[in-house]
């Protein structure tokens, strides 16, 4: 290990807001991977219900999908319904956790490729397709948000 007198140390300080950008974006990166390495990552999904669809879509969540998820390695944070118009109607929100982006695309690839949730899919849609969009945001925690549970 490297040692570097105190005096030496000090004495370079003042020089540090001139290193190369590269080097802080890469201290910026590996404190952004540790913290996804012991928090994994997150994702934000919003749908848009089709219309008068939002009660069928949270029942299809309620009995299946979030069991599904569970199945799959699919880890729910929590899911929220807007309070005000215009979203109030038809929008769901929710947050999931994963270990890491990889691991995200595995487990959403195991459950769409999942028979019972392809039937509970086409089943749940016979009288009209429930959602008309889906986005969808991957997250880390930054360095001063309270740890998750």
């Amino acid at each position: 290990m490297l040692t570097v007198k105190r005096r030496t140390l000090l004495q370079a300080l003042p020089a540090a807001p001139f290193l190369p950008a590269s080097l802080w974006a890469a201290a910026q990166q590996d404190s952004a991977s540790s913290k996804q390495g012991s928090a994994g990552v997150y994702e934000l999904r919003v749908y848009h219900a089709a219309p008068g669809k939002l009660a069928d879509l949270l029942t299809r969540f309620r009995e299946h999908t979030i069991k599904l998820f569970d199945r799959h390695e699919i880890k729910s944070v929590a899911y929220w319904t807007p309070m005000d118009e215009p979203q109030k109607n038809d929008t769901l929100f929710y947050i999931l956790q994963h270990p890491s982006r990889e691991a995200a695309a595995a487990n959403w690839k195991s459950f769409q490729d999942d028979p019972e949730w392809k039937s509970v899919h086409e089943k749940s849609e016979v009288n009209g397709k429930l959602v008309d969009k889906v986005d969808s945001t991957f997250l880390v925690l930054t360095d001063f948000s309270p740890p998750l549970r």
